[in-house]
């Protein structure tokens, strides 16, 4: 499927409504004729919305509202087209890559009533009111926090771009540790450097650090020397006493041994991440992973020895090879580990990752089946805290935390 949008300088609103119904849609300049595709287009204000699959051609006209904004416009036009047209109602309505519960805290602190901020998810938006409970009760968990928040409150992120392999579905910038381990070293003695650097811009602006986050990446596949250099140099310039969290990603267990999280207690970390993505030695092994699930609760067992009181685990909705049934043992198994938090993803469809890049794709109709399995946190004592969605997210769906 191809899509095209006309009459705007960007149409990347457009553009990513069209990718709620076709995923991989590719954004082309101009209309050819024969192929599949999506049309968006306007024309002062006028609007034309047009769907071409096999053959079969449906067509929407409408003009631009008074008080409306033009690609809104268009956007709705051509989501009540897609919608009738392929039968596909997503639940997040017409939501592109937005965190749905930063808009709750905007329009709250904006005078916004509850009535006014539901209408706008289920009316404007078409939000299905299942989402919009479930982005509203987490909006109220993080009210009080977002309320003692200061404006010179900050945060600090350090990233470690080295892992032992690349997993399919990655896109962030990574090296392999087994290629790459030269490079190791001396970024971590220029990251040192630019955290004293960090220091200074902290003090000179007046704020105040209230949490710090190492990941990546994966910050384990630094030695465990590098990561007491790397954490000495932080407690060196910060005043770790004074953070609300302070959260390292031990993700991979084929990279962290119980000497690496003895040293993250020791330097200071409250929070660690233990990610599995799934407890399914065959899907492990499609998505690039070098370890197994025993590796996976070994791991976890030497973090409880090292001391580590609050740990996350990951798991990912949707990657390739997985089942329903392979999705809910995943989270059988998390629950019975009894973490501190659960973070339930559902795969996002990354452009540079190889999972796109080489088309290795499968059906994913599944994906919103494995997310009802979710109910079992619920049933297990664990409240969602935290969600945000990305663009590409299989069937539209999200990110939740639980605690």
């Amino acid at each position: 499927m191809e899509l095209t949008v006309l009459g705007f300088a960007s149409g990347y609103d457009v553009e990513h409504v069209i990718r709620l119904f076709y995923p991989m849609a590719k954004l082309v300049p101009a209309y050819k004729r024969g192929t599949d595709l999506v049309l968006a287009r306007r024309s002062g204000d006028r609007l034309l919305a047009g769907v071409r699959e096999n053959g079969v051609c449906h067509w929407r006209r409408g003009r631009v509202g008074e008080s409306e904004k033009p690609i809104f416009a268009l956007a709705k036009l051509v989501y009540d087209l897609l919608r009738q047209v392929t039968g596909i109602r997503p639940p997040w309505g017409m939501m592109t890559g937005v965190r749905p519960v930063r808009i709750i805290h905007d329009q709250r602190a904006a005078g916004n009533t509850e009535e006014g901020i539901e209408s706008l998810f289920i009316d404007h938006y078409d939000c299905t009111r299942q989402r919009f409970e479930l982005a509203k009760g987490i909006a109220d968990l993080q009210r009080p926090i977002i309320q003692r928040s200061g404006l010179r409150d900050c945060s600090l992120y350090i990233g470690i771009p080295f892992c032992p392999s690349r997993c399919s579905y990655c896109s962030f910038v990574s090296r392999t540790v087994e290629k790459d381990k030269k490079l190791i070293q001396p970024y971590v003695d220029h990251l040192c450097l630019e955290l004293e650097a960090m220091q200074r811009e902290i003090e000179q602006a007046g704020l105040h650090l209230r949490t710090l986050y190492i990941g990546g990446g994966t910050p384990t596949s630094l030695s465990a020397e590098q990561l007491r250099q790397l954490m000495g140099k932080a407690a060196e310039c910060f005043d770790l006493s004074d953070l609300e969290e302070y959260t390292v990603e031990a993700g991979r267990p084929d990279c962290t041994d119980f000497e690496k999280l003895k040293v993250l207690k020791e330097y200071g970390a409250t929070r660690i991440s233990i990610n599995p993505q799934t407890f399914e030695d065959e899907v492990l092994v499609r998505i690039g992973r070098r370890h197994t699930a025993a590796d996976i609760e070994r791991c976890y067992r030497e973090a409880r020895a090292a001391g580590h009181t609050n740990i996350n685990m990951d798991l990912i909705a949707g990657l390739p090879g997985d089942t329903v049934e392979g999705f809910a043992r995943s989270l059988k198994k998390a629950i019975e580990l009894d973490p501190e938090n659960i973070t339930v993803h559902t795969l996002t469809l990354k452009r540079a990752s190889s999972l796109v890049i080489d088309q290795s794709l499968d059906d994913y109709a599944d994906v919103a089946r494995m997310l009802e399995e979710c109910s079992a946190l619920g049933g297990a004592g664990y409240v969602p805290y935290y969600m945000y969605r990305q663009k590409n997210t299989l069937q539209n769906l999200e990110n939740i935390g639980w605690c």
